[in-house]
């Protein structure tokens, strides 16, 4: 089920681990990355191993550090017994990786006895310069594929930028191309398309204003940093009564006419597209009731 808010979790923090537990996060991304210091990782690894074992079910997710590293495959062999729902792969150059990472998860599925494929991948798609040329390689999906998600922190890094913002708090021309692409490629590969973290975690008004943003565009989700921005994050994603009630009519509508491509609704003319949509919507107040 589509997830609204992503909350990363330091992996070495068992005080923020708890406190990420206690929230209203749709899912947990307990990281192994860049919140850990290298020199912790062997303790965080099985930290996050405890918890996934204590907490089971589709709500965990882990990041684990990108192939380029040393770290990666330590990081699965900890993990992966443990039955994460899925794997956040960062860094990623394209849909070779995620082939890469679903090899190894089938032999370390297998090896641990769990249902060989029960682990999902989300990808952190925009990472690396190159990563922006391969968007396009992950369609058709892989069957773990469930999500892609965009990241500018680190591709600012990688083109040697100031900021990725310009003055007035926009991004700069190169990372609104690679939150577009990242948009598309999730929507040509049939997955979850999940905004990036907004990382001013004390303005509340810009965290809404970009989740609310980013709903309009097309995405399902966001990732969030601290437990504070789950709540706006949620609120976001979720369809109000209005948004709600004419969804409704105009699946209504279809459905009172079927065979028909285009129908009339309050004097405009709703075709396919809209019923998508619409569709679309209540799916998504389905994700908010979910228990």
């Amino acid at each position: 089920m589509t997830a609204r808010s992503w909350l990363f979790v330091p992996g070495d923090a068992e005080r923020k681990l708890t406190k990420g537990l206690a929230s209203e996060a749709d899912a947990l991304i307990l990281d192994l990355e860049d919140s850990v210091a290298p020199p912790n990782l062997p303790a965080a690894r099985k930290l996050v191993a405890a918890v996934l074992r204590e907490h089971p079910g589709t709500r965990l997710w882990v990041r684990i550090n990108a192939f380029a590293s040393p770290h990666a495959l330590a990081d699965l062999a900890a993990v992966v017994p443990a039955a994460p729902a899925g794997i956040v792969l960062p860094k990623a150059d394209g849909a070779a990786d995620v082939t890469r990472l679903g090899h190894c998860l089938s032999a370390l599925e297998v090896a641990a006895g769990l249902e060989e494929g029960r682990t999902r991948i989300a990808v952190v798609a925009t990472e690396t310069p190159a990563a922006l040329f391969a968007l396009g390689s992950y369609a058709p999906a892989h069957p773990r594929l469930a999500a892609l998600t965009w990241g500018a922190e680190d591709l600012a890094a990688a083109l040697g930028a100031v900021s990725n913002r310009e003055d007035d708090g926009a991004y700069a021309p190169a990372y609104q191309l690679a939150r577009t692409l990242a948009l598309a490629a999730a929507a040509a590969a049939e997955v979850d398309a999940i905004d990036t973290v907004f990382t001013d975690f004390r303005s509340t008004e810009g965290l809404v204003r970009e989740a609310r943003a980013a709903r309009r565009a097309g995405f399902v989700g966001k990732l969030a940093i601290h437990p504070d921005q789950v709540a706006p994050i949620n609120a976001a994603f979720t369809p109000d009564v209005a948004e709600i009630a004419h969804a409704e009519r105009i699946v209504a509508a279809f459905a009172a006419n079927p065979g028909l491509g285009t129908v009339g609704l309050d004097g405009r003319m709703i075709d396919r597209p809209h019923l998508k949509q619409a569709q679309r919507v209540l799916a998504a107040v389905g994700n908010a009731r979910r228990p």
